[in-house]
């Protein structure tokens, strides 16, 4: 679209807030405070159920959902569940250290 400058001018100042006025950014339905109280009330008005509660997902439930796999059956057998093996925590003494400048050849 092409303007005038005239125009683009024109266009841009509707924008601009008259002195005296604030910009309010958050308002409406969905403003954060009372936000939980207006959609329940809205949720009544409609006559809509309440949401069911968010139950979070472990990720290998998410995995059988999601791919059809289980991963924690071994793929090789498939059978016996896998085992979880913990990582042992790095003491200072056996901690990965960079390595210094190399000797030159």
């Amino acid at each position: 679209m092409r303007l005038d400058a005239d125009e683009f001018i024109r266009r841009s100042l509707l924008h601009v807030l008259p002195r005296g006025f604030t910009r309010i950014r958050h308002y409406g339905l969905l403003a954060s405070r009372c936000r939980a109280a207006k959609l329940a009330r809205c949720r009544q008005l409609l006559a809509q159920p309440d949401p069911e509660p968010f139950k979070p997902e472990s990720v290998p439930e998410m995995m059988l959902r999601l791919t059809g796999k289980d991963i924690t059956v071994c793929d090789k057998r498939g059978h016996g569940p896998l085992w979880q093996i913990p990582v042992p925590k790095a003491s200072p003494k056996t901690a990965w250290r960079t390595p210094g400048p190399r000797p030159p050849p």
